[in-house]
């Protein structure tokens, strides 16, 4: 079992925190397809240090934002290495290939202080 300094995000990590709207989130091969191309994209990502893909979590409270579809979470070692991954072959084409799939896109960034 790792620890939690395995875990940890360094000073000057950054984590990008991307959350979808699909256009029709009840349609199943929809949201296959859009899972198929995030998965491929993700998984072939050059500049990734850790990843996660989900789908919102039943958290009843007032400050919980449940109306996306699907988020990912990815760390980067540093901003450098996430400004590579934006411009990386494998994002682009996961852009290009998906876009008709979802309405909305919210991204947060952030990086590590401590």
């Amino acid at each position: 079992m790792a620890n939690a300094e395995q875990n940890k995000i360094e000073a000057g990590g950054f984590v990008h925190s991307v959350y979808f709207w699909l256009n029709n989130p009840e349609n199943a091969a929809e949201r296959k397809e859009f899972e198929h191309h995030l998965t491929k994209f993700i998984n072939s990502s050059k500049y990734v240090k850790s990843k996660h893909i989900g789908t919102k979590a039943a958290s009843d409270r007032d400050v919980v934002d449940s109306s996306y579809d699907y988020t990912l979470v990815v760390t980067f070692t540093n901003k450098a290495a996430q400004d590579l991954y934006q411009s990386e072959d494998v994002h682009l084409t996961f852009i290009k290939d998906a876009a008709h799939l979802w309405g909305k896109v919210v991204v947060y960034d952030s990086q590590s202080i401590l």
